[in-house]
């Protein structure tokens, strides 16, 4: 997908029309969103909607746009795929045991809160692991999901300020520096793949003279959304997902579409893509709605571990299920 011909004096121009940035547009200690663009009055204030989904009148000098100098040849190389490249992943039901390895190694690399920080309410997932129990006749399975990377994303279509984007490589990415915090394409994901930065993210002191990656996502910043990004880090240096090479079970491969040909990150096999959807039976989510997942799930046949939920969620994993 071509980049739009956005830039930052456009970008200005929109906010001085009224859509105001999630990410830190602060009032009286609270953190406002916008859902809608709202003009700006005679009076030279506002409209915005607070966390509880109240508008808000405020004055315009209680409002402050959040953004840092970024490094734009950095950015404009990020919004650019790898040419002649379609990046697809493959996911192997029958070999997921739930061991979280890819969780963990995803969220360590994009600066996400876990459970290990001690604080549940902060857990943040670009892939989750979720436990499918079909009921105690049929047994369960463990799904990783991450985001689906849809040919036909309508996450991106909804995005106001070109922050949402598909690369001509298939990967949909995220700019935290345009990402105004509408939430708009949190609603317009059928997979729930889409979380909001509702507080600082973590180890923020640390990134804090980091210039921004769009592929990393990272420095990731409050008011604003974050997803899954294939690790495109990773590939534009020739490495696999953070999720595959951590993974001890060989549920993930990865490859590109055009060459016909997927890598397991565990065992570094390399085989054909069409073959292994076909032998396999594979299938995407909801593929009714036209999205185009580039994602494939091998369904549970033949499972090589018998069912367990060995992670037994906690209170708070389980409200993020």
């Amino acid at each position: 997908m071509a980049e739009k011909n956005n830039n930052d004096n456009s970008r200005r121009d929109f906010i001085k029309k009224g859509v105001l940035a999630g990410a830190g547009t602060i009032f009286a200690g609270g953190l406002f969103s916008i859902a809608k663009t709202y003009a700006q009055t005679p009076q030279d204030t506002v409209k915005v909607l607070d966390q509880d989904g109240n508008l808000n009148e405020v004055d315009k000098s209680h409002l402050k746009e959040v953004g840092k100098e970024v490094n734009k040849e950095l950015q404009a190389s990020n919004r650019q795929g790898i040419p002649n490249k379609k990046w697809v992943m493959v996911i192997d039901l029958s070999k997921c045991r739930d061991a979280r390895k890819c969780m963990d190694s995803c969220q360590d690399a994009h600066q996400l809160w876990t459970a290990k920080d001690g604080d549940g309410a902060k857990v943040q997932h670009h892939i989750n692991v979720h436990v499918m129990n079909r009921g105690s006749e049929k047994g369960g399975y463990f799904m990783p999901r991450p985001c689906q990377h849809c040919d036909n994303p309508p996450c991106t279509k909804v995005c106001p300020v070109d922050a949402t984007f598909k690369r001509n490589d298939g990967i949909v990415l995220i700019d935290n520096e345009r990402c105004i915090g509408c939430r708009f394409c949190i609603a317009a994901c059928p997979y729930s793949a889409r979380t909001f930065n509702w507080f600082d993210p973590k180890n923020k002191e640390k990134y804090e003279d980091t210039p921004y990656n769009i592929e990393l996502n990272v420095p990731q910043k409050q008011g604003t959304v974050s997803k899954c990004v294939f690790s495109a880090d990773q590939i534009r240096v020739g490495k696999m997902p953070y999720c595959a090479t951590a993974c001890p079970n060989e549920v993930y491969w990865f490859g590109d579409q055009y060459e016909d040909a997927v890598t397991n990150g565990t065992s570094k096999e390399t085989v054909r893509l069409s073959e292994l959807l076909k032998d396999n039976a594979a299938y995407t989510l909801l593929p009714e709605l036209g999205t185009k997942p580039s994602v494939y799930y091998l369904p549970e046949k033949n499972r090589l571990f018998p069912f367990e939920d060995y992670h037994k969620p906690s209170e708070e994993d389980t409200h993020h299920h």
